[in-house]
């Protein structure tokens, strides 16, 4: 586990005897689970113990199981929700400090003209608005603009040398930013419950009992990451950047912006399913497909402490449905 890039490649960490639809995210001293039928939050209190939410999820519109639709589906509810649970782990994890701070300008406005709930609705989505336009903005529209500078002073530069170095730029400011986020201390103990939410999905496709002995081995790099899928959109859109702004003879850098944000939805739908596929098989070609990603997640998953993975457990335990199998991936 320790040689970066040697498991990533083994069937040792790929096949696991059942793969589970059941996933995660990392939280502000908690992890959120997800299963087919039910969400789970759990976060640790600042006095050591942990609050537990669960809810059930609703069941999707059929047109929301489609192929391709149900990728933009599932990256949309995954924001949103993510969004919802991240600033409720803040407020529990934080509980003394958020009750001594001062309300924003912000907050009494919303207060003031809207319901308690009808406030934070509006927070959480000018939260999740925010959060989607400053990654769309960074990882795709801002290495299409610096291009578009170069294309200023290199007036004959071929498009497909434009297209190839626009793609370089994306995947180097994505790189860039993930080693700015491990590098913070504040991140460290959030990726490091990235890495025990990791663990124990493995221990549970493995057929283990959940146990902190049992969870601790499991290898913290999972093949069914979102930092994987990700990666991938990011991929995918140089891939479309190359083979369509190139043979259409588009120069223009804001019509090459507008272009990408309205590609965007079907490069999300598309990447949803390559992952997955990938994630689904383990032949040599499907793992090196994966290699890239899980290569990422040295900077976004950390070795976790035992009170960690005990959050993490706990949180599996509430969304495993009744139905044995009922989760396969």
């Amino acid at each position: 586990m320790q040689v970066r890039g040697h498991f990533i490649l083994s069937k040792k960490y790929c096949d696991t005897p059942f793969q589970t639809t059941c996933g995660g995210q990392a939280l502000i001293e908690g992890i959120m689970m997800q299963g087919p039928e039910k969400r789970c939050i759990v976060v640790r209190r600042p006095d050591g113990t942990t609050e537990c939410t669960v809810e059930a999820i609703p069941p999707k519109k059929k047109i929301w199981t489609v192929p391709f639709l149900r990728g933009l589906a599932g990256f949309i509810g995954s924001m949103s929700y993510g969004v919802k649970a991240l600033m409720h782990s803040a407020e529990v994890a934080g509980d003394d400090e958020m009750a001594d701070e001062e309300p924003t300008k912000f907050d009494l406005w919303l207060e003031k003209r809207f319901s308690t709930e009808k406030a934070i609705s509006i927070a959480l989505t000018v939260s999740m608005i925010v959060g989607l336009a400053f990654s769309v903005g960074l990882f795709i529209l801002l290495p299409s603009a610096l291009t578009g500078l170069i294309g200023l002073v290199w007036k004959t530069i071929p498009l497909w040398v434009r297209s190839v170095i626009e793609g370089v730029l994306k995947v180097a400011i994505f790189l860039c930013y993930l080693i700015l986020c491990s590098r913070m201390k504040e991140m460290k103990r959030v990726f490091s419950y990235h890495g025990a939410e990791h663990k124990t999905i493995f221990c549970y496709e493995n057929g283990l009992e959940l146990t902190i002995e049992n969870v601790r081995p499991q290898p913290r790099h999972h093949p069914r990451c979102g930092t994987s899928f990700l990666f991938v959109v990011i991929m995918a859109s140089i891939f479309f950047s190359i083979a369509i702004f190139t043979p259409l003879q588009i120069e223009n850098t804001f019509l090459r912006m507008g272009l990408h944000l309205l590609l965007l939805p079907l490069i999300v739908g598309i990447t949803w399913e390559f992952n997955r596929y990938v994630g689904r098989h383990s032949n040599a070609l499907c793992r090196a497909l994966r290699a890239p990603g899980h290569w990422m997640q040295n900077f976004t998953t950390n070795e976790p402490d035992d009170s960690m993975i005990e959050v993490a457990i706990e949180a599996l335990k509430q969304v495993i449905p009744e139905k044995k199998g009922s989760d396969r991936w």
